[in-house]
This record gives structure tokens, C-alpha cells and sequence, in this order.
């Protein structure tokens, strides 16, 4: 009979696959002590103060053999007695924590993909935590030495993970385990490493400043070697190629289509492109999800996966560009490379992409247009596409029901074939009414398996009576009646949060946004999303984000609860309020956005780096719930979401996101402070993106009004973008004149912060229309004010600027000293981008000094850094700059 002993979550064994009784916890107790020392000795003094502690009871032995003599009963094991002591005599692959152990130590010689294969294998085996239903002094050390071991474990597959490239993916968890062990270096290591994976190095430089104060002000120390190593391969640029794993998983109950995927083995052998068409809730995404994962070995240099949303009940279907988008950062593409044009950003999707043996996914597409611009071209990339609708395509398969005896298979995997084979009649029955549809049959068995009481028959008989329409136009496909069954099954709480969910615009939603959508406590909104998910109504993701099929959400949306529309205003101020708290931790130093005071607590990340994350996880839902706040006439919000989203979308360069959430504002914003900003931040977007008469307009509004109404700030915002269009356009003049009329309303203001960036405006203004007295007087007072507030980043402007007018004045020895100053805070901030342009700016007083050899080696390194970002047109003039500077 097999012996299989659990240490690695709650102590237990299994003889021949069935559950053996332990009996009481300390007898439990006995089992671990021995098995942890499987097939050797254990003392009795041992052996009794690990069950007993150090102060036995007097009868301790007597007790101890009775456990034994139990024990060798209930797992049929011979338990050795010698002179020195116990020892259970059973193979170690028999313990858990043995097999563990031996996978652990396979997995160190092993190169980084076999190393994560076995490791993950190894942590499959953790079923929580270690030693769980025995207690006293041993246990508690024991507990804290395996815990340690599957630390370590995990952290060695994150190693191995990263060696593959998976930074991107594994950046959530990353960052989270890096919150919750703030001082673990080797963690802090893995962060970095993970955030230039996923083309961040400026917060990976930033994160690394952040630990190192941390460690000194905590501990006194200096980042050690490994955290140091990780630094200064960020500083020197090292390249790190980026190998995406976006798939979901795979399927775990998948059955039959054997036809189905021997035609795709087939078609993707031969063409670049296959499509999978067939009804909503065929399976189409579980048959691309387990073909993928079967062939991974065909894609080493990656998989991409995205949801087209085609057919979302509440949203419009993607834009290509924004799934071109989430792929270049995955792919390793610098944010400073990716340009500004939609047509550009696909030519750069479709250069990194063909150069790679890879698979793209695409699943729920609505029609052709939307995969089109997707396809990267080459002979070695494969493109996968699911649909509802047949699309045009040299390979494409048409997705049916599951037959009677698949759509039997799998639901003998989801319930077992026990269940299935005690009631034929009924299982028969059953299968038909699902229509051979595999989500009904999931969600079927779930039924079955999370209503014990529940017969076949009965579940059969509730789908035959309920008889409700078809929501596909297949009419063999009557998913409507399995899911009024399961909702029907449902506690009152758990329908009222089901239906609720079908309200909530966007295609996931996370905890405490589920949270405020229901009106309930955040443990009571797992509680009932965890049911909901065991029901197969919701699947839940990382990061506990919930998401329902397009079809249980249409259903859900149907039904009905009372205050629909109240808990869509609670969901919208969650995001508002959370938004507003993360905007904080991104910009502090901007006027803070007025709130009410907050209804509830706001959960919010610790740092810059957790609520920039933030931002990116809500990005597509963020500007769902804009949509639906101006659904319903709800324009203070709309105007606020757009407000507390714009720092987030100036650092991350999503300028088409803040041009349509600003665009929503303004024609929601009816107060005339509310006209300004819209119009400005529409201005400056339009000026951003190249379409300069348009952002003329804009600004020039925004500046009308702010004059009508009279106030400082106002006043003074739009003067100084004014003066930034006008200075892109390169009629300095005009800029000037701008830059020059924001200061009094900067200073009227008292913000500091503004009134010095107003100074370094005019300076530099100043310096490009020949005024250098002037610019030498502004950028000054500049550079007090920033080194007063402690800004390095502002510093590092001003300093630049001044030292750009100390070149023109001829004074190129301290010219050179302020742009190198300014290079090191920059570099100190991660900037690499203006890190760039003043090495640019550096060459030109050692020229004029005659310091060819220092000039040539500067513009080297600047020609280096505009490479890696795709600053083409700079690297030319720059390459222009090389060939004047000649010989040394």
C-alpha cells in the first residue's frame, strides 16, 4: 500500500489514496517528529520533548508507545524500536518535505529554465502552513525553519524566473514581497531587476536610493555586494533582453478536441496565422490556452497574450494601438523609444516582433481591422486569434459543442467518475440540457461539487423547468439556464454582490473596489467574490482581480437588486478617493486636488514605485468608470478622475489616455475653474502629440478664462504652457513673453515649488533669445528656491539651464562644472533622458575650449543613451556634432 505523509501544510497521511486517522494532535505530533527524521533513529529524550516539551509528564513513555503502537496500525508501517530510540521505517520519497528537500537540491545544478520547472514542483508540494494542527516548542521552531526553506526556494525561482526574462510578470509579486521585507536585500535585488525588465530603470534607480536610506537609517549599514552589483549594472545600461510569458494558465480540466488540435498543429506548422471562431462560451480561449502551453517549447523567446474584448458587454472592443502598447514594455522596449505616432508604435511592434521565434494570442477579437495591425509578419512569430466571428484567414477553425461523450469527460473531471456513474440517467440528462457548452458544464459542476445534498437529478430537473432564452444565437446554447440555476442556489448576499458585478464597468475589478461597489467590509467582499468564484461565476486573477465571462455578465446585469445605481457611485468615489491618495505619493508637490473627507478608509501602496503599479493595474478599468460617471451626469467625478490621473499619465507617456479622459472632463466641466484646466491639460496634450493649431486653441481658451475669472494659479498655468508650446514650436520670442507674465501669478500663489520652476522658465526663454543677464538672474533664484525645497530633480533643470547660459556668456570652464553637476543629479534621479541631452549640451564648451578628445567622449556617451531610447533625429545631429569635433 503507498504511504504518503503531509508536513508541508496540515500533518496528515494518505495509505493506499484514502485518509488515515491520526487520532489526537499529539499523536499527530508523534508522526511528525518521526517523519521529519524518515528512515532514521530519533532518541526517546528527543523524541518525548518534541511532542511533550523539555517537562514531560510522568507517564510520557507509557503514552508514547500507546501513540506508536496506533500509529503503526493506522498506517500499516513498521515504526523500528532499538535501544537508542524510534525510527519510521518507510521510503523518504514517502514525506513530503523529503521530496521537497531532494527537488531543491536537483534544482541547483540545473540552468535557469529546468531550475524554475523543478522548483515550481517543489512549491506545489507547500499546501500551507508547515506542521498545521501541531503545536508546543518544537513545532513552533520547526515551523519557522521550513518556512525559511520554502522562502528560500521561492526566491531562488524568482531568480531563475528573472534569468528567463519574466520580470515584467513577476513585478506584482515582486514589488509586494519587496513592501512586505523592506530591509531583505536579495529581495530589494530581484525588485531592480525586475523593473528594468520591464523597461522602468529610472523607478529601479529610484527604489535602489529608497532601500539604501532605509538600511543606514535602520540598520546602520551600506547596500551590500549583491545589491550594489544590481546597481551599477542599471547605471551602465547593461542590456537586459526582455522574454515575455503572458499566458494565462493552463486549462487544468481540458478534454477532448483532439481534431480540433491536431488541425492547429497542423495549420501552424505551415502559415503564420490561425484562428479559432466558434459561440461565446465554446472554449475557444481554453483550446488556444492548452495548444499554447503544449508548443511553449516551439516559442523560446516568448509568449504575448492579450483580450481584444470584442464582444464586452459594457465596453467598446480594444484599439490595436493600446494592445501595442502593453506589449513594447514586455518585449524590453524603453518607454523613451516607443513613438509618438500610432503608426510608428506598430512598425516598432512589428521590427521587435518578427526578429523572434514567438507566439501571439489573441484572444476574443471582434472582426479583422482589430488583429490586422497585431500581426508582426516573419516567417518565425505565430499568431493564434479567437473569435465569435469567422475572420478571414489562410487556417481557421470552426469551434463546435463538446460531443456527448467530451462534454461527459469533462464533467467526470470537474465532480468525479463516482458521482458521474451513480446516476447515469440523470448525468445523461444533465449534459444534454448544457447543450455540450463547456462553460455551462463548468459551472454545472461547481454546482455539484459545492452542494454536496445535491443530486444529479435535482440539478437536472431545476435547468429543465427554468427554460429561460438563449443569450447566444445559437439556440442549442441556453447558458442562461444553467446560470439562473446557480444564481437561484446562491446565499442572498452573495446574489446581491453577483448582480451587482455585472454592473461594474471594465473587464476585471480588484478587492476594495468589489468592496465599495457592494457596500461591504473588505473581508466580507472575499468572503462572497471566493464563493461566487467556486460557483464558476467569477474567476479571480492576481492580485485578487475579479473577472466575469462577457455572457455572466450581460446575466448578471439583468438581475434584479436594489440600489444598482448607488453602488455604481460608490464605486466611482472608491476610484476617485484611491486615485487621489496615489497621485499623492507620484507628485506631492503639486496643489493638492480637494476631497470631501473619505466615507471609508483608502488602501493605498506605501511608496511612488506600489501606487504607479497601482495605476497600471487600473489603467483600462480607470477609464471605464470615467465613461460611466458621465453615463450618468456624474461630471464632478469625471472631471477628478482626469485630474488625479494626470501625473500617472505624464510619467508613463499614456498621452492618448489623458487626451480622452481630458476630453471627457471638458465636456463635463461647466464651472469656469474646472473650463481652465480642461482646457489647458487638452492644450498641452495636443501640443504633445503634434497638433499645435488645435493645442493653440485649447490654450488660448484656458487662458481667456483664467483672465475672466481672475485668479492666480489659473492665470499663471496658462501662461506658462503657453510659453512651452510656443518654445516647442521654437518661436522663443513668444515664450518668452509667456514665461515672463506667469511669474507674478506663480507668486501670487505661494507655492514654491511653481514659482521656482517659473524662475527656470524664464531662464531658459531668456537664454534662447540672447538675454543672458537675465537668464543668469532667473536661473539663480531658480536653483535657491529648488535646493530650499530639496528637489534634486528640479535642481538638476536649473543647474542645466544655468549652465547652458554661462556657455553663451563664454564662460565655458564653469559651464562644463554645472552641466556636470546636473548630470550627476540626474543620474542620481534615474533620469536618463535628461541625462542624455545635457551630455549633449556638455560637448559644447569643451569644443569651444579646444577639448576635442573630452567633447568627442561625451558625445559618444549621449549617442549611446539617444540610441537605446529611439531619439533617432538627435542621434543623427549628435553623430553631425562627432564629425566637427575631428581629431584631438
Amino acid at each position: 500500500m503507498t504511504l504518503e505523509i503531509a508536513l508541508l501544510g496540515e500533518v496528515g497521511a494518505r495509505v493506499g489514496g484514502r485518509p488515515a486517522d491520526l487520532g489526537p494532535a499529539r499523536q499527530r505530533t508523534v508522526l511528525a517528529a518521526l517523519a521529519i527524521d524518515v528512515g532514521r533513529v530519533v532518541a526517546v529524550d528527543r523524541l518525548t520533548e518534541r511532542v511533550w516539551g523539555a517537562d514531560p509528564p510522568a507517564r510520557s513513555r507509557a503514552t508514547l508507545h500507546s501513540y506508536l503502537s496506533r500509529l503503526r496500525h493506522a498506517l500499516g508501517v513498521t515504526l523500528t524500536a532499538t535501544p537508542a530510540g524510534y525510527a519510521l521505517e518507510a521510503e523518504e520519497s514517502s514525506v513530503d518535505l523529503m521530496r521537497f528537500r531532494k527537488l531543491r537540491g536537483e534544482a541547483e545544478a540545473l540552468d535557469d529554465d529546468a531550475k524554475a520547472r523543478v522548483l515550481t514542483e517543489a512549491l506545489g508540494l507547500w499546501h500551507g502552513e508547515p506542521l498545521t494542527g501541531v503545536a508546543g516548542d518544537w513545532a513552533d521552531l520547526t515551523r519557522d525553519l521550513l518556512v525559511r526553506e520554502r522562502t528560500e526556494a521561492e526566491l531562488a525561482l524568482v531568480d531563475a524566473r528573472l534569468g528567463l526574462g519574466r520580470g515584467p510578470e513577476l513585478l506584482a509579486a515582486i514589488a509586494a514581497r519587496a513592501a512586505r521585507f523592506p530591509l531583505d536585500e536579495r529581495v530589494a535585488a530581484q525588485h531592480l531587476r525586475a523593473l528594468a525588465q520591464a523597461g522602468r530603470v529610472p523607478e529601479a534607480l529610484e527604489e535602489f536610493r529608497a532601500v539604501r536610506a532605509r538600511l543606514k537609517a535602520e540598520l546602520g549599514t551600506e547596500p551590500g555586494a549583491l545589491l550594489r552589483d544590481q546597481h551599477e549594472k542599471l547605471l551602465i545600461g547593461e542590456p537586459l533582453q526582455a522574454v515575455p510569458r503572458q499566458l494565462p494558465s493552463a486549462p487544468a480540466k481540458f478534454v477532448g478536441r483532439d481534431h480540433d488540435l491536431t488541425e492547429l498543429d497542423d495549420a501552424l506548422r505551415d502559415t503564420a496565422v490561425a484562428t479559432i471562431a466558434g459561440a461565446g462560451g465554446m472554449g475557444k480561449t481554453w483550446l488556444a490556452l492548452h495548444w499554447a502551453h503544449r508548443n511553449l517549447h516551439r516559442f523560446p523567446d516568448g509568449q504575448l497574450f492579450v483580450d481584444l474584448r470584442g464582444f464586452s458587454p459594457d465596453e467598446t472592443p480594444m484599439d490595436p494601438d493600446v494592445a501595442i502598447r502593453g506589449f513594447l514594455p514586455a518585449l524590453g522596449v524603453d518607454a523613451n523609444r516607443v513613438p509618438s505616432g500610432r503608426d510608428a508604435r506598430a512598425a516598432l511592434f512589428r521590427d521587435v516582433a518578427t526578429r523572434r521565434r514567438m507566439l501571439l494570442v489573441i484572444d476574443n477579437a471582434a472582426d479583422a481591422a482589430q488583429v490586422a495591425p497585431l500581426l508582426p509578419g516573419g516567417t518565425t512569430c505565430r499568431v493564434l486569434v479567437t473569435s465569435r466571428h469567422r475572420l478571414p484567414s489562410p487556417s481557421a477553425i470552426g469551434l463546435d459543442v463538446l460531443t456527448d461523450h467530451e462534454a461527459g469527460a469533462l464533467l467526470a473531471g470537474l465532480i468525479g467518475t463516482t458521482r458521474l456513474s451513480a446516476e447515469p440517467l440523470a448525468a445523461t440528462r444533465l449534459i444534454d440540457l448544457c447543450g455540450g457548452l463547456p462553460l455551462a458544464l463548468s459551472i454545472a459542476g461547481a454546482r455539484v461539487l459545492t452542494e454536496p445534498g445535491l443530486a444529479l437529478a435535482d440539478l437536472a430537473r431545476q435547468l429543465d423547468e427554468l427554460r429561460l432564452a438563449a443569450l447566444d444565437a445559437d439556440p442549442r446554447v441556453s447558458v442562461p439556464v444553467v446560470l439562473s440555476g446557480s444564481y437561484r442556489a446562491l446565499p442572498e448576499r452573495q446574489k446581491a454582490v453577483f448582480a451587482l458585478l455585472g454592473s461594474a464597468p471594465g473587464e476585471d475589478v480588484d478587492l476594495h473596489a468589489a468592496a465599495g461597489l457592494t457596500g461591504l467590509s473588505t473581508a466580507d467582499a472575499q468572503e462572497a467574490l471566493t464563493s461566487l468564484a467556486q460557483a464558476s461565476l467569477v474567476s479571480i486573477g492576481g492580485g485578487f482581480r475579479v473577472r466575469m465571462h462577457d455572457l455572466v455578465r450581460t446575466y448578471a446585469a439583468e438581475q434584479a437588486v436594489d440600489g444598482r445605481e448607488e453602488a455604481l457611485r460608490r464605486l466611482v468615489d472608491h476610484h476617485v478617493r484611491t486615485a487621489h491618495a496615489h497621485d499623492r505619493l507620484i507628485d506631492p508637490y503639486r496643489p493638492m486636488i480637494a476631497l470631501s473627507t473619505p466615507a471609508a478608509e483608502v488602501v493605498t501602496a506605501v511608496d511612488k514605485a506600489g501606487a504607479l503599479a497601482w495605476f497600471d493595474a487600473e489603467r483600462d478599468t480607470r477609464r471605464a468608470v470615467q465613461r460611466a460617471a458621465a453615463l450618468h451626469g456624474w461630471n464632478d467625478e469625471v472631471i477628478l478622475l482626469a485630474r488625479v490621473s494626470h501625473a500617472y499619465h505624464q510619467l508613463r507617456g499614456h498621452l492618448d489616455d489623458e487626451l480622452v479622459m481630458w476630453q471627457a472632463a471638458l465636456e463635463a466641466a461647466r464651472d469656469p475653474a474646472d473650463l481652465i484646466i480642461a482646457h489647458r491639460i487638452v492644450g498641452s496634450t495636443l501640443g504633445q502629440v503634434g497638433r499645435f493649431d488645435e493645442a493653440l486653441h485649447h490654450l488660448s481658451e484656458s487662458a481667456a478664462v483664467a483672465e475672466r475669472v481672475g485668479e492666480a494659479l489659473p492665470i499663471a498655468d496658462a501662461h506658462g504652457t503657453l510659453a512651452w508650446l510656443w518654445a516647442s514650436r521654437d518661436e522663443h520670442a513668444r515664450a518668452f513673453e509667456h514665461a515672463k507674465a506667469a511669474l507674478p501669478h506663480y507668486e501670487k500663489s505661494g507655492n514654491q515649488m511653481l514659482i521656482a520652476m517659473a524662475h527656470n522658465n524664464i531662464a531658459h526663454c531668456a537664454a534662447e533669445v540672447g538675454d543672458t543677464e537675465q537668464g543668469r538672474l532667473s536661473s539663480t533664484k531658480a536653483l535657491d528656491l529648488l535646493r530650499d525645497l530639496k528637489d534634486r530633480h528640479g535642481e538638476a533643470t536649473a543647474v542645466d539651464t544655468l549652465a547652458r547660459i554661462e556657455h553663451q556668456c563664454g564662460d565655458h570652464e564653469t559651464a562644463i562644472a554645472h552641466y556636470e553637476h546636473a548630470l550627476e543629479l540626474f543620474q542620481e534621479e534615474g533620469d536618463d533622458y535628461s541625462t542624455a541631452n545635457t551630455l549633449i549640451n556638455l560637448g559644447e564648451p569643451h569644443l569651444a575650449l579646444g577639448h576635442r578628445d573630452q567633447a568627442a567622449d561625451v558625445w559618444r556617451r549621449a549617442l549611446a543613451m539617444l540610441e537605446r531610447q529611439g531619439r533617432e533625429d538627435e542621434a543623427a545631429r549628435v553623430r553631425d556634432r562627432l564629425g566637427s569635433a575631428g581629431p584631438g
